[in-house]
C-alpha cells in the first residue's frame, strides 16, 4: 500500500492529478464553513443542534453535506441535487427515445445528456433551497436579520444556495476531467469523512459511552474487510470464441468471461429508497400539517422505516441492475463476435441463462445492502450513540466503494508506467 502511494507521486502526470484533486476537495471543504448572508449564525447553530437530537431526515442530509447544512453554508444543498438529477436522467433513458438515442451516440450524445442534467440539477436546487429556507425559519425558528427587508434577504439566500449547487457541480466535473476518480463520488466521500472526528469526540466525551465508542470502532474495522470482499466479489460466466479465418490470419479460439458483480447496483438502491422515504419529510417542511408531520416521522424512524427501507432496497437492487445490464444486448454482442457460453445454445437460451445467473446473485446482494443500511439504524435506536449515525452502514459502504474505485483508477495509471499497484 505505502509503496503504491509513493509510486503514484513518482509519476509526474499522476502526481499533478492527485494534488489537483486534493486542492479542489480542500476548497470545497472551506466553502462548507462560509454561511449564507442574512442568517444569525449563533442562533442557527443552537437551533440545529437541538433539532439534530431527534434524528430523522435532517441528520441524514447533514451527513451527506459534510455538516454544511448545520452551518447553513453556501454549499448546504451538497451534492444530492446533482445525484438526484443524474438518477432521473438515467431512468428517463429507458422511457424517452431521444435520450436513449443520445446515450448510444458516443461523446456527442453524452454532452447533450450532461447539459440537460445540469439544468435539472439547478431546478432541483431551487426546490431544495426553498425547502431548506422554510425549514430553518419555521421548524427551527431561525429568524433572518433585520438589516434589509425579509423578501430581499430570502431572495439572496435562495440565489446563494443555488449558486452553491452550481459551484459543487463545477468542482465535481473538474475532478472527473482533470483529477483522479469520479468527482461527485469523492465529494460525497469527503463529506462523510469530515463528520467522523466530531462524531468520535461527541461519543467519547460521555464517560459512560467510551466503552461503546471503542466497541463501535472495533466493529467498523472488522466490517470493512468484509465489505471489500463482497464489493470485489464477482460471478464469472465463461465465454469461448470460435476460431475463424480472415485472410491468412486465424482469429478467435480464446476464452474469457463475463464478470457480474455481487453488488452490481452499488449504493444507488439506498439512495433511491431514502429519497422515497424522506420525500414526505420534505413535503412536511412546506406544509405545516400535523398528520403529514406524523406520517413523515413514522417513515423516517422506527420499525416502519426499517421494514420499508429494507424492502425498497432489495426492490431497487433488481430494478437498477436491470437498467444498467441488458442480457439481450450482451447475448447479441456475443453472437456477433462469435462467442458462446459453454453448454448453452446461442440466442434466447443464452439470454435466459444470463438472466437466471443475474437474479441469483442480485438477491443476496440486495439482502447484503439492506442489512448494511438498516442494522445500524436499529442499533442506534437502542443505543443512541452519535458515532453510529456517522459510522452507519451506508456511510461505510459509500466510503469503501469510492475508495476501491479511486484506487483502481490510480492502479491503472501505475500499470501504464510499469509500477506495482494496490491490488496484487
Amino acid at each position: 500500500m505505502l509503496s503504491a502511494i509513493l509510486n503514484a507521486f513518482r509519476v509526474p502526470d499522476l502526481r499533478k492529478k492527485i494534488l489537483f484533486t486534493l486542492a479542489i476537495i480542500a476548497l470545497y471543504r472551506l466553502g462548507s464553513f462560509v454561511p449564507v448572508p442574512g442568517i444569525d449564525a449563533q442562533a442557527l447553530t443552537a437551533a440545529f443542534k437541538e433539532g439534530m437530537t431527534s434524528g430523522g431526515a435532517t441528520v441524514w442530509l447533514n451527513l451527506f453535506s459534510g455538516n454544511a447544512l448545520s452551518n447553513f453554508s453556501v454549499l448546504s444543498l451538497g451534492i444530492m441535487p446533482y445525484i438526484t438529477a443524474s438518477i432521473i436522467m438515467q431512468l428517463m433513458q429507458g422511457v424517452i427515445p431521444a435520450l436513449q438515442r443520445w446515450a448510444t451516440e458516443g461523446e456527442t450524445g453524452r454532452k447533450k445528456i450532461t447539459q440537460i442534467t445540469r439544468y435539472v440539477t439547478l431546478g432541483l436546487g431551487v426546490i431544495n433551497a426553498i425547502g431548506y429556507l422554510l425549514m430553518f425559519r419555521y421548524q427551527y425558528n431561525v429568524h433572518l436579520t433585520d438589516t434589509i427587508p425579509t423578501m430581499v434577504t430570502s431572495a439572496i439566500i435562495l440565489f446563494t444556495l443555488v449558486a452553491g449547487v452550481a459551484l459543487i457541480m463545477w468542482m465535481g466535473e473538474l475532478i472527473t476531467q482533470r483529477g483522479v476518480g469520479n468527482g461527485m463520488s469523492l465529494i460525497i466521500f469527503s463529506n462523510i469523512v469530515a463528520g467522523f472526528p466530531s462524531a468520535i469526540w461527541e461519543s467519547a466525551a460521555v464517560e459512560q459511552n467510551r466503552a461503546i465508542t471503542i466497541l463501535i470502532l472495533a466493529v467498523v474495522l472488522l466490517v470493512i474487510p468484509g465489505i471489500v470482499l463482497i464489493e470485489r466479489g464477482q460471478r464469472r460466466i465463461p465465454v469461448n470464441y470460435a476460431k475463424r479465418i480472415q485472410g491468412r490470419k486465424v482469429m478467435g479460439g480464446t476464452s474469457t468471461y463475463i464478470p457480474l458483480k455481487v453488488n452490481g447496483a452499488g449504493v444507488i438502491p439506498i439512495i433511491f429508497a431514502s429519497a422515497i422515504l424522506y420525500f414526505p419529510a420534505q413535503l412536511a417542511v412546506f406544509f405545516q400539517v400535523d398528520w403529514l408531520q406524523s406520517f413523515a416521522n413514522a417513515l423516517t424512524s422506527g420499525w416502519l422505516n426499517w421494514i420499508l427501507n429494507a424492502a425498497l432496497i432489495v426492490f431497487f437492487c433488481f430494478f437498477y441492475t436491470s437498467m444498467v445490464f441488458n442480457p439481450e444486448q450482451t447475448a447479441d454482442n456475443l453472437r456477433k463476435q462469435g462467442g458462446f457460453i459453454p453448454g448453452v445454445r446461442p440466442g434466447q437460451n443464452t439470454v435466459q441463462y444470463i438472466k437466471n445467473v443475474l437474479n441469483r446473485i442480485t438477491l443476496p446482494g440486495g439482502f447484503y445492502i439492506a442489512a448494511i443500511a438498516v442494522l445500524p439504524s436499529i442499533i442506534f435506536a437502542f443505543i443512541a450513540d452519535p458515532l453510529i449515525s456517522a459510522f452507519g452502514g451506508t456511510s461505510i459502504l459509500i466510503m469503501v466503494g469510492v475508495a476501491l474505485d479511486t484506487m483502481s483508477k490510480i492502479e491503472s495509471q501505475l500499470k501504464m508506467h510499469h509500477y506495482d499497484g494496490f491490488f496484487k
